[in-house]
């Protein structure tokens, strides 16, 4: 077997238990119309004749043991094995609410599963990225570009912007080894210590990411992340940094798709959904809704503090990119029972068109429940310090091991049900556990970039932030 391909595991029952789940996450009926309409603002209603899918309400929508699985003909067969028994039963009850994400078993995915992840981009720029990755011979098995130089954040500039790339690799010291060879010119002091000092700097500081900056390929001027998968679908399905899985929250424009980050990435985005519920009143707006999923990666960022960071970042992202952040989204608001547009997305501006989440606890308290789980249990530890609950009654309220979970299902218990009723407070709470994720990381993989791109390069760097903070504060929408 060739180094760099993991071998093959079993993925039938699993896989089949996701997908059904997670609603055969492609675009859901009338998303494309929406896409249409947000583009094209003065373009006409759909035609009349064209059947149009109901709006759900909170009466209409069953509740969990009363759910039927989705149908199945959206699994793909070929990846089932002949000799299973998921032809004559369902691979998942419903009963246990959502499979556990063992990211670690996935080859394959149906190819429908998971669209809403992939955005349309400059047909020219989307061949010119995509050579650019022909330019690396160390194997990339998954890559996106992302930022401004990619997506428009209504900013403008004569200079052209730097392309931001994320490499998801498989073998951290072997890629930079082949790198190394190829490309040493790429890396900053630390390359000439070879490739192990490499892989302990990326793998045992910040986030587990190690950034390339200012490296010209093909004409284009790009920087460049190298992460291990491993650690990349970790940070998806578990939050442990919020440093990588925040920047998927955003529209991303994926390169090179690989089956494990689609499937983590699909649950990191239902995360996102989730959090930004708990942060949002019953009845909001979908711009309202989107505005808050993109500012979670920045809460906790030293760099919003500072004179590094536009202070309007967040806005500008959401308002010109609001056809995309539909895309990713719309899918999964129509999977989650608690929550339903108040009046038709279809005809409706994202700024005007409502969305109205039941408050119930119950419903509430099975939402934190389901939160990614090293961000669960940082979340369950403030309120076991808030309300003073000794550890062994802790234990007995929210379980102490994985097995149990997984017999019990991801059902809210009573403690949950509590949080999720502590309408004051749950919003701070929640705040302070993203701060606290987000903020060690950040900022000390922001104190890596001073070894892992150099000094010259990384004050290089920081004088353009400062540059575009400047231009920030001078706009309108500063005064």
């Amino acid at each position: 077997m060739a180094l760099g391909t993991p071998a093959a595991r079993p993925t039938a029952r699993l896989l089949a238990a996701s997908v059904l789940r997670y609603g055969l996450l492609f675009p859901a009926p009338g998303c494309l119309a929406v896409n249409k309409a947000a583009n094209n603002p003065s373009s006409s209603p759909p035609e009349k004749s064209r059947p149009r899918t109901p709006r759900r309400t909170f009466t209409s929508t069953p509740t969990r043991r009363q759910e039927k699985p989705p149908q199945p003909q959206s699994v793909d067969t070929s990846s089932v094995s002949p000799t299973s028994d998921t032809t004559n039963k369902s691979l998942f009850t419903y009963d246990t609410q959502e499979p556990f994400y063992d990211t670690t078993k996935y080859d394959s995915l149906p190819r429908s599963f998971g669209t809403n992840q992939y955005m349309d981009i400059n047909e020219d720029l989307r061949r010119s990225l995509r050579q650019l990755l022909w330019q690396f011979k160390a194997p990339i098995r998954y890559a996106f570009a992302y930022g401004s130089g990619v997506f428009s954040q209504g900013t403008s500039s004569k200079e052209k912007p730097m392309i931001d790339l994320i490499f998801g690799i498989t073998y951290t010291q072997h890629w930079h080894s082949l790198n190394l060879t190829e490309h040493r010119d790429h890396y900053s002091f630390l390359g000439k210590l070879g490739s192990g000092a490499v892989a302990k700097v990326q793998d045992g500081f910040g986030a587990g990411v190690y950034f390339n900056t200012y490296v010209e390929v093909n004409g284009m001027m790009i920087k460049y992340g190298v992460v291990n998968l491993d650690t990349f679908c970790r940070d998806l399905t578990d939050w442990e940094t919020l440093y990588l899985a925040g920047r998927m929250h955003k529209p991303v424009k994926i390169l090179r798709d690989e089956a494990r980050v689609r499937l983590a990435n699909q649950a990191n985005l239902l995360s996102a959904l989730r959090v930004a519920l708990l942060l949002l009143p019953e009845e909001f707006t979908e711009q309202q809704l989107y505005h808050t999923i993109a500012g979670i990666s920045y809460l906790g960022d030293p760099r919003m503090n500072l004179f590094t960071e536009n202070p309007h970042k967040v806005a500008n992202i959401v308002s010109n990119q609001l056809p995309n952040f539909r895309r990713l989204y719309s899918p999964l608001v129509e999977t989650l029972p608690n929550l339903v547009f108040k009046n038709d997305p279809e005809v409706n501006a994202p700024k005007d068109t409502i969305l109205l989440q039941d408050m119930d606890v119950v419903r509430r308290g099975n939402m934190v429940r389901r939160l990614p789980k090293v961000f669960r249990k940082k979340l369950y530890f403030q309120y076991q310090r808030k309300w003073q609950i000794p550890q062994l009654e802790y234990e007995k309220l929210v379980g102490t091991s994985e097995e149990q979970e997984m017999m019990e299902g991801r059902q809210g218990g009573e403690f949950e049900q509590r949080i999720a009723a502590d309408m004051e407070n749950i919003r701070k709470e929640v705040k302070t556990v993203i701060k606290g994720t987000i903020n060690w990381p950040s900022t000390s993989q922001s104190f890596k970039g001073f070894f892992t791109t150099g000094f010259v390069k990384t004050w290089k760097y920081l004088g353009e932030k400062i540059k575009k903070w400047k231009s920030a504060k001078k706009s309108p929408e500063a005064k």
